[in-house]
């Protein structure tokens, strides 16, 4: 039976046999299956991953232990810690604890200097920062990794200078990922800054964890990079692209925001149609931000094609969205795509089961975009036993007859 489903099982004691292995890579694996399903309370994993964690002799393995112990629970780091320095007491004030965990970071044992890099990000004492910041230039790229992780936990304006210089001069790829995700985690413009040129990055991950962060920025500067991450061979950085886009429209100041949704809209028009219709209505369907959502109804109304049903079906539903400026935002969409797949879905929307103010949404556009079956659907609709519908029925039919004289 695999590691995996020893894993999926729960079945820890077998993954405790697997640490003896002659073969590294599955005691590495059978580490990290551990430290997912392992508790706190389970003293043999632990004794087996600090073991591991000290005595292995592939580096790879002792520092999957050691993230495994992480991952357990603090209790189950304090033991490792307390093994390699000799002690430690429950009682100790945080910051105490803090101090010697940044001693540890000068330690000879890279493991040791793992271990602490995780503990100080873990600690709630900002006194522990300027210790992970120094060992963003440790020898071992495992203990880079670490501080450049903790740092992102401390989302710490302080570490910007320390990660920057990662991004740029850092020759293991997984320390530039840690990097790049902790000047997003602490997403000034300043931390955000050197993530413009990684959209260009030769490592697809590193490319997806940018175009995600630069949604953050507090000025319009990311819109015509992440634009051009819209046409990004891999779908991953293309749809984190679009979420960025909107998240940006959210965040940059009021008197800047008119410029900058010229500016998107004309970028995502001159994208794939594809690439940017489908994370748009993913964010309109599911989105949990009532801006995020407006801004989706709305760019969705200039870049979406009027026959993509998908865009159509989203924009007609959000007509009963609990916001109701996002709702005017689907029916003034609705009103700009017209043709026949927004007239047919609309007058799906007329029934006594929808909401009402949808149905008065749906019928006002109907009598903007509707022909003669949308006019004689709408008379049926004349005695409604809702008022706003009827007011709405009377308003749209009095323009559609008027058109067609």
């Amino acid at each position: 039976m695999s590691l995996y489903q020893h894993a999926r099982d729960g079945n820890a004691e077998r993954l405790r046999d697997a640490l003896g292995s002659d073969s590294a890579a599955v005691r590495r694996r059978a580490a990290e299956f551990l430290g997912e399903i392992g508790e706190e309370s389970d003293q043999p994993t632990v004794d087996g991953l600090l073991r591991a964690a000290t005595t292995d002799d592939d580096p790879e393995v002792r520092g999957a232990a050691v993230d495994a112990l992480d991952e357990i629970g603090e209790a189950a780091l304090q033991q490792l810690l307390e093994e390699l320095t000799g002690g430690g007491s429950d009682s100790e004030a945080e910051w105490v604890t803090a101090r010697k965990f940044a001693r540890a970071l000068e330690a000879d044992r890279p493991e040791l200097r793992m271990a602490a890099a995780n503990a100080l990000g873990r600690l709630d004492d900002a006194s522990g920062l300027q210790p992970l910041v120094g060992a963003l230039d440790d020898e071992d790229a495992r203990v880079r990794l670490r501080a450049a992780q903790a740092c992102g936990t401390f989302a710490d304006a302080r570490a910007v200078p320390g990660l920057r210089e990662r991004l740029g001069d850092d020759d293991d790829s997984r320390v530039r990922r840690a990097a790049a995700n902790a000047l997003g985690a602490i997403g000034t413009d300043e931390a955000l800054s050197p993530l413009l040129d990684l959209l260009d990055d030769g490592d697809e991950s590193i490319r997806r964890i940018a175009a995600g962060a630069l949604g953050k920025a507090s000025n319009p500067e990311p819109v015509e990079p992440l634009a051009r991450a819209l046409g990004d061979e891999s779908a991953v950085v293309r749809n984190a692209a679009v979420y960025s886009v909107i998240e940006l429209l959210s965040n940059v100041p009021t008197q800047q925001s008119h410029a900058v949704r010229d500016q998107v809209v004309s970028e995502l028009k001159a994208a794939d149609d594809a690439t940017v219709v489908e994370p748009l209505v993913e964010i309109l369907t599911d989105g949990q931000q009532s801006r995020q959502r407006r801004n989706a109804a709305w760019i969705l109304g200039r870049v979406a094609d009027p026959d993509t049903s998908t865009a159509v079906e989203a924009l007609a539903d959000a007509l009963a969205d609990e916001d109701p400026q996002t709702a005017q935002f689907a029916a003034t969409s609705l009103k700009s795509l017209g043709g026949p797949v927004v007239e047919d879905r609309l007058l799906d929307k007329l029934g006594p089961e929808h909401p009402e103010d949808a149905r008065a949404k749906a019928v006002f556009v109907l009598g903007q975009i509707g022909g003669q079956e949308t006019l004689n659907r709408l008379e049926e609709y004349a005695d409604d036993d809702s008022q706003a519908v009827r007011k709405r029925v009377f308003s749209a039919v009095s323009k559609l007859r008027a058109g067609g004289t």
